[in-house]
């Protein structure tokens, strides 16, 4: 049974930087393509940045340039680098492994100042 745990939300400044962790547990994690989605309130969820097993990653044109996803196999872990941040960007950041149609908790970012 996968599972996935995502941490360092927070507050922050507009125009300031976070970086998302999400940590995967019980199965071989190298092998999935791994994706960050995020939800504001009110609004649908959303595609942020996807990485593949072999380290290819695409963002969304919202975040592009900005954004930087990457992983650590032998950690099970998958980051989101969040550089210039805006207050639309707050949210509730999730985690997600298509393969396996499983989430993550999620992690507040709130940007503001």
């Amino acid at each position: 049974q996968v599972q996935l745990v995502e941490s360092g939300g927070g507050l922050v400044q507009p125009g300031g930087s976070l970086r998302l962790s999400c940590v995967a547990s019980g199965t071989i994690f190298s092998t999935y393509t791994v994706a960050w989605y995020r939800q504001a309130p009110g609004k649908q969820r959303e595609w942020v940045a996807g990485i593949t097993s072999g380290g290819s990653a695409d963002y969304s044109d919202s975040v592009k340039g900005r954004f930087t996803m990457f992983r650590d196999n032998a950690k099970k872990t998958v980051y989101l680098q969040m550089n210039s941040l805006k207050p639309e960007e707050t949210a509730v950041y999730y985690c997600y492994v298509p393969m396996r149609n499983i989430w993550g908790q999620g992690t507040q970012v709130t940007v503001s100042s």
